[in-house]
């Protein structure tokens, strides 16, 4: 994703942060597989140090995280998102920062897992490798990184969204598309599930892809 793409995308979800929020805020109450696999993740990390949602849109991925023992924090790259998340879940302390997942301010081996849900959807798929290749720098040996995209080969074009004018592509990818570049960005997949769509969500299959830094 270039600089003037970047800018494009960010501008959009500034423009539809407050739709985006209310749309988003409560969609885990409709996704017990999202929840199950989310409540794994948080054994998984809880105790062993901070934990970044990237991408985190309405914060309720890491609100969930939260309340399960992870010592998580949001990143998003628009600032609007951000803002309403701070709002949102002042109430547990919540932190979200704002930040470009393609250089994240972060050190080397800062974190004990990440988790990214439909954080990707706007890149294409030779993008994904220098995106996880900047995951896999900040976590530790071992730590786990917990991915959720559509499943497909799919691009599509929407000029207006939630109300606001967006002009944003979308795009899908297939499983194995994604598994070649977290292992190309030095991580090792774990596990690989996929599901048929819910009845209230867009109607896509869903990938989920459990990868981890190797010790």
């Amino acid at each position: 994703m270039g600089p003037r793409v970047l800018e494009k995308v960010r501008a959009a979800y500034d423009a539809v942060a407050p739709a985006y929020a209310q749309q988003f805020l409560h969609e885990l109450d409709a996704k017990p597989f999202d929840r199950a696999l989310l409540a794994g993740f948080a054994e998984l990390v809880q105790g062993m140090g901070p934990v970044a949602e990237v991408g985190t849109g309405s914060g309720h991925i890491a609100r969930f995280l939260k309340v399960r023992g992870a010592d998580v924090f949001g990143v998003d790259f628009s600032p609007r998102t951000v803002q309403l998340a701070r709002e949102r879940h002042r109430d547990i302390g919540l932190e979200f920062r704002v930040d470009d997942f393609f250089a994240l301010q972060l050190p080397e081996a800062a974190l004990a897992g990440a988790v990214a849900f439909y954080a990707y959807v706007h890149l294409e798929p030779e993008d994904l490798p220098a995106a996880f290749r900047e995951v896999a720098r900040v976590l530790r040996p071992g730590a786990p990184f917990l991915l959720g995209f559509h499943l497909g080969d799919e691009r599509f074009h929407v000029e207006e969204w939630l109300g606001a004018k967006v002009g944003l592509d979308w795009r899908f990818f297939p499983m194995a598309i994604v598994a070649a570049a977290l292992e190309g960005a030095g991580l090792a997949v774990e596990a690989k599930v996929e599901r048929a769509p819910y009845a209230n969500e867009y109607p896509t299959a869903r990938g989920y892809v459990l990868a981890r830094k190797p010790r």
